[in-house]
């Protein structure tokens, strides 16, 4: 166990970061006064209502003197891994930190677990980060915890909150996108210009204009768009998948107690609304916030009328201000950084995701 206060930057980097930006904002040219303000709310914000034992938290339910205590972990965003993946401003979730942050907490530092999940998924290690870490929660603590889909939880999102003891889907969410996918892989044929340029990076392929990578090692230039996929690489590539797909598959026939073949052949990749995912057994019923927060407490043996919900936080009105964050306290899909993300810089990433990553990546 790590010292306390490990918390880290899953979830932000609080005053950090609020001064780390007010520099970036007054190198662009906002004035100092703005960035002393900014620095000092920061500042506030970021010492937040916990002691020096656990992550800063906010009650966001129930009565501050209520004697029951649940903690609320939010799971926003693309699910990268750790602090290697590249720093973000709010648009993501860190798997491992949130695994750390789960792992130190003890019995008596709540009742109970919520995750509240809004999140297409992500990396399949910081997914499994998660979904490892609420594991052994339950078994050190012997406490309930509840996941609480707010929009949606879709592939490494289910991975994620698989093996939390109830599952429920708030009105209008959407569940499942159980699969993996790996790529880009790209193919021009027939290519005759590469314009270029900053603002036209596009490729004409009417013909006559071909590429050749030299490599050393069978396989080696993988991905070059100027080649086919071999039948070898294809086959290489897919047993990758398959294995990933297997586990996948194997995780949440497990948690959820579906058969692994009604996963493949019934649930497949799709997603589905709340009830249809009830039916389906991938949640197991459809509550709003209010109700959500009562049944988990009921869960943990507690009284809801005396049980207050506290949310772990980090990020300070910097952040707010730069709509990172959602009034309801849900993290907003802000852009990840191409350059520094690893499921943004193109290179071949098996991901536990769902939809089209170009948003995530370039804020489109």
């Amino acid at each position: 166990m790590r010292p306390p206060g490990a918390f880290k930057r899953g979830f932000g980097l609080g005053f950090g970061a609020s001064l780390g930006a007010g520099i970036g904002l007054a190198v662009v040219g906002i004035g100092s006064t703005v960035v002393l303000v900014l620095a000092l709310v920061g500042l506030a914000s970021g010492a937040g209502d916990a002691d020096s034992s656990g992550p800063v938290t906010e009650t966001v339910w129930g009565e501050e003197t209520a004697e029951g205590r649940l903690l609320s972990i939010p799971v926003t965003g693309v699910i990268l891994g750790g602090e290697s993946d590249g720093a973000t401003f709010g648009g993501s979730t860190y798997g491992y930190e949130i695994a750390d942050t789960i792992d130190d907490l003890d019995a008596d530092d709540a009742n109970g677990l919520i995750l509240e999940m809004n999140t297409p998924g992500g990396t399949i290690y910081g997914s499994r980060a998660i979904a490892d870490a609420v594991e052994r929660y339950q078994e050190r603590t012997g406490h309930q915890v509840m996941a609480h889909v707010q929009g949606l939880s879709a592939s490494g999102g289910v991975y994620a909150m698989a093996g939390a003891d109830q599952i429920v889907a708030d009105h209008g969410s959407l569940v499942g996108s159980i699969g993996v996918v790996m790529g880009p892989f790209q193919r021009f044929r027939d290519v005759t210009g590469l314009p270029g340029t900053l603002l036209d990076q596009g490729v004409t392929t009417e013909g006559g204009i071909t590429e050749e990578y030299l490599s050393r090692g069978r396989g080696k230039d993988l991905g070059n768009p100027y080649r086919d996929m071999t039948p070898e690489e294809r086959a290489v590539l897919g047993g990758g998948l398959d294995r990933e797909y297997a586990e996948f598959v194997e995780w949440v026939s497990k948690a959820r107690g579906i058969p692994a073949q009604t996963v493949v052949d019934e649930l497949g990749a799709f997603v589905f609304d709340g009830q249809t995912a009830a039916d389906l057994g991938l949640v197991d019923r459809v509550l709003g916030r209010e109700e959500a927060y009562r049944y988990a407490a009921e869960m943990n043996d507690l009284d809801p009328d005396d049980t207050r919900v506290d949310r772990v936080t980090g990020p300070g009105l910097l952040e707010s201000l730069l709509s990172a964050h959602s009034p309801a306290g849900g993290t907003e899909a802000t852009a990840l950084e191409p350059g520094r993300s690893t499921v943004c810089t193109g290179a071949p990433l098996v991901l536990a995701f769902h939809g089209d990553l170009s948003a995530p990546c370039t804020g489109d």
